[in-house]
């Protein structure tokens, strides 16, 4: 281990084209705004990706006989991947260029989609959700990467807005097309999906993108760095996973959660020391960036995490097929549609933190409202909360990533890009899994009394548990050969029992929606965007 500080790069000169000024586009290689439209198609996977399966989980669970845990490493694998990879991959986009990285996260993103449709066991699934996350790492900050470099100063912020609504469009257009295709034709056809659009991207990107790297990127690899990073954030999330299982007061969660801790302490005293860190510290002296990079934890732990429980309650409380479980969520996708681009719009004019701070007051006000929802609550009702919830999420999917990336020096808009990504993904991974304990505890708390309040027979330690999985994800034990009286009772304990757990985390993920208000007010408009179409052209 070295004692060598991190080395301070020579500022950058105004009058070097090479730090300003884009050079100009030849036809379609470089053009700014084909080069936004080539990587909005690999991006939209991605972002799509994290939330169809939602819709899917349900009949995926079923087909493959596959427990609540597991139903949830299907989604929390995805997220895990992503957030463990990003920042390394936007480092090898900022040694190696953008372009080939984003390539390769293309076509390996595209390979693991059908590999996953020809799974046939749930550890073959989540082990290919795995495969598809680490490509997706490669692609996202890479693509981000590229707009950076290619879009001038005064039209940057208008560029990430749009690239921001792709994101916030796909992520929460996931579940309407995931309904429509587990509806009409499979589950696998959710993942095969992927396969044509990826060669559309692929082909966009060999004739459209132009490779940029600054003049003062980083020639070297932190190894240690990011062993230590990727394993502090695997026992970090694996101890959320496996709490529910081993007790929030076992030794091994504990245990996990320390190492965690401590392999982010070690992170930080290597990345200290050593010459070309994954992560250069100095970053956090930025109060914006560091208040930017929370923000979108906070954000995506009370959006990923309340909206795993809200399929669940569409299609087994309220007992709607996929396409209308989608459906009803329409106006949750429609407002975010709407609200990115105006978004863009505000946070250009008056800056990022008045937007932000709103966003965040108006998902916590939408999480508030889902946890009243009951098993009897109508569409219209349901439609306003959802909406609420759009409309919250926009701004603050374009304004965050405006604030990290904008406060971030050119030469690491991989690292910077990987950062905000990596915030989004570990804060959905560290949402299902809190969330998803919150839920647990509650039934585990509540449904024996609810049980014998109804009259039920009593159930054994083990006929309780088993009971307890299918009531997490909303379904009523019902044994085949069981009364229409008796099948009914059981259907109520277990549909009210789901509901307080569920009106339980939405309540956490407002207070957490809450807290973020206050992060948002340290925001402010990024200092480094003049910077942003500086990049040599390879």
């Amino acid at each position: 281990m070295t004692s060598q500080t991190t080395v301070e790069k020579a500022p950058r000169d105004p009058a070097r084209p090479g730090d300003t000024d884009p050079a100009p586009a030849q036809g379609l290689r470089g053009h700014p705004w084909l080069t936004l439209f080539a990587v909005a198609i690999g991006v939209m996977m991605v972002a799509l990706d994290g939330t169809i399966v939602a819709i899917a989980n349900p009949v995926i669970a079923t087909d493959l006989k596959a427990t609540f845990a597991e139903v949830q490493w299907i989604t929390n694998g995805y997220f895990l991947a992503l957030a463990v990879a990003l920042i390394t991959a936007g480092k090898l986009g900022d040694r190696f260029g953008h372009r080939q990285t984003f390539l390769i996260g293309v076509v390996g993103f595209a390979a693991s989609s059908a590999a996953i449709g020809l799974s046939d066991s749930i550890a073959m699934l989540v082990t290919f959700r795995v495969t598809q996350g680490l490509f997706g790492a490669l692609l996202m900050p890479a693509a981000l990467g590229l707009l950076r470099a290619t879009f001038p100063a005064e039209k940057l912020n208008m560029a990430i807005g749009i690239w921001g609504m792709v994101i916030g469009a796909s992520t929460a257009g996931g579940p309407i097309l995931g309904g429509l295709l587990v509806e009409h034709v499979s589950w696998q056809s959710v993942f095969y999906i992927n396969v044509p659009v990826g060669v559309v991207a692929v082909i966009l990107g060999v004739v459209i993108l132009r490779d940029h790297r600054a003049e003062n990127a980083p020639r070297s690899f932190d190894i240690p760095g990011i062993a230590l990073l990727s394993g502090a954030m695997f026992f970090l999330v694996w101890a959320l996973i496996k709490a529910p299982e081993w007790g929030w007061g076992s030794g091994t969660t504990w245990g996990f959660i320390a190492l965690a801790l401590v392999c982010f302490a070690l992170f930080a005293v290597w990345e200290n020391r050593v010459a070309e860190p994954l992560i250069p510290l100095k970053l956090f002296r930025s109060v914006p960036l560091a208040a930017g990079t929370v923000l979108m934890v906070l954000m995506a732990i009370a959006f990923m995490g309340g909206l795993f429980f809200v399929t669940f309650y569409l299609q087994h409380v309220h007992g709607m097929s996929p396409i209308d479980a989608g459906l009803h969520l329409l106006p949750l996708t429609g407002m975010m549609i709407v609200g990115s681009p105006l978004a863009g719009v505000l946070i250009t004019k008056v800056g990022p933190r008045i937007p932000l701070a709103g966003g965040m007051a108006l998902t916590s006000l939408a999480m508030f409202g889902m946890s009243t929802l009951t098993p009897g609550t109508s569409s219209p009702v349901m439609s306003i909360w959802f909406a609420l919830l759009g409309l919250g999420l926009a701004p603050v999917m374009v304004g965050a990533t405006e604030v990290i990336v904008g406060n971030a020096p050119m030469e690491l808009s991989g690292v910077a890009g990987g950062l905000q990504q990596a915030a989004m993904q570990i804060g959905g991974a560290l949402g299902t899994a809190v969330l998803g304990a919150v839920m647990a505890s509650k039934v585990d708390s509540d449904l024996q009394g609810n049980w014998t309040e109804a009259g039920l027979p009593p159930l054994s330690p083990e006929q309780l548990d088993a009971s307890a999985e299918l009531v997490q994800v909303g379904l009523a034990p019902v044994q085949p050969g069981t009364s229409p009286e008796i099948a009914g009772k059981i259907s109520d304990v277990a549909h009210d029992t789901f509901m307080s757990g569920m009106s339980l985390a939405s309540l956490v993920a407002a207070g957490v929606a809450a807290v973020a208000i206050l992060v948002a007010l340290l925001t402010k408009r990024g200092e480094n965007a003049q910077a942003g179409a500086g990049a040599a052209h390879i």
